[in-house]
């Protein structure tokens, strides 16, 4: 049976226990990590902000032994993708469609990078209804969810269906979709990912070394290309923030805390699937190109407010979008 709306919190949003994770709790040094997180423009060296804290090996272990929870790689994810058993299309057309909508509002790389955990993380252990439309649905969750996790500003969530959408839904269709991701990841938002690791690892493999912004740069650019290639999956986020540090300094060290070897191997697909800038080339392509083209984005929807039952002046036939709205959508959980 699906919960109650009244059950749903309005953010969404889910405190954790941060016992595993080796920040400090002051305030000033959450808003550092936030800021530095937050980049909301790969192109412009100054939005880049080098104030994380560098984290002893200890605290490093914590995160690995951590990452080793979220790991889709544990649950034969890839060679499903591979095999047919679930399909390579609609994740591909589901990672293209968050690409471009990320892009439109600006969010930082992190965001998407969480949108992309998300939907991994949901799809390696949750069989979804042969439908088209329900990628779609799971897609505009993922964003969303991982928006309200990272950003500080966050557009009206029907208004995330920009980008060419081929379905609109309603907000509370998606709320129950965020509910069933939720609850299907049990509520393990903070996710690791390599950019836990990226300024320890550049800064060890640089000879302690202050990191540049320009490293920084091109490591945010590498690792945001792994999730288009499904082979990144392979590997855990340690192990592909290692391979991207090594790789951007041309350096031949590699920590300790992560297996050589797979390394490596992460470094040989790095220097095949990815060049820099092509994720950057891929976000700034999908902007709109005036205030002309905001504007037409934007007509594509039209709502009174975020909670509201229906949208009118949607880009999908009214027909199509009551079958949509009206369709049963049962969340077992």
């Amino acid at each position: 049976m699906a919960p109650s709306l009244d059950c749903l919190i309005s953010s969404l949003l889910c405190p954790e226990d941060n016992d595993s994770i080796c920040y400090n709790d002051e305030d000033d040094d959450d808003d550092d990590v936030r800021n530095h997180q937050n980049v909301n423009n790969l192109e412009t060296e100054q939005h880049l902000i080098l104030d994380f804290p560098l984290q002893n090996d200890e605290c490093l272990s914590l995160l690995i032994e951590k990452e080793c929870e979220q790991f889709v790689g544990s649950f034969d994810y890839l060679n499903k993708l591979k095999n047919g058993d679930l399909d390579l299309g609609a994740r591909q057309e589901a990672v293209d469609w968050i690409t471009k909508v990320h892009a439109h509002f600006k969010f930082g790389p992190l965001s998407l990078y969480l949108s992309i955990n998300y939907l991994d993380r949901f799809l390696a252990v949750y069989e979804l209804p042969a439908k088209a439309w329900m990628m779609q649905l799971l897609a505009v969750s993922c964003l969303s969810l991982a928006a309200k996790m990272e950003e500080t500003e966050l557009p009206l969530i029907l208004d995330f269906q920009v980008g060419g959408s081929r379905f609109v839904f309603e907000a509370k269709t998606i709320q129950k979709m965020e509910l069933l991701v939720l609850t299907t990841l049990k509520w393990r938002m903070q996710a690791v990912t390599p950019f836990s690791f990226i300024h320890d690892f550049l800064w060890k493999v640089n000879d302690g070394q202050p990191t540049s912004k320009s490293l920084i740069l091109r490591s945010t650019q590498l690792i945001l290309c792994t999730f288009k290639e499904i082979q990144f999956l392979e590997f855990r986020p340690s192990e592909i923030a290692a391979a991207v540090a090594t790789y951007v300094v041309g350096s031949t060290q590699v920590s300790a805390l992560v297996q050589k070897d797979r390394v490596l191997k992460c470094m040989e697909l790095l220097k095949g699937g990815c060049t820099l800038g092509s994720m950057s080339g891929t976000l700034t392509s999908s902007m709109p190109k005036s205030p002309i083209g905001v504007l037409e984005a934007a007509s594509c929807l039209s709502y009174k407010t975020d909670d509201s039952d229906s949208a009118v002046g949607s880009c999908v036939n009214s027909a199509k979008r009551r079958r949509l709205n009206n369709s049963p959508f049962d969340i077992g959980i």
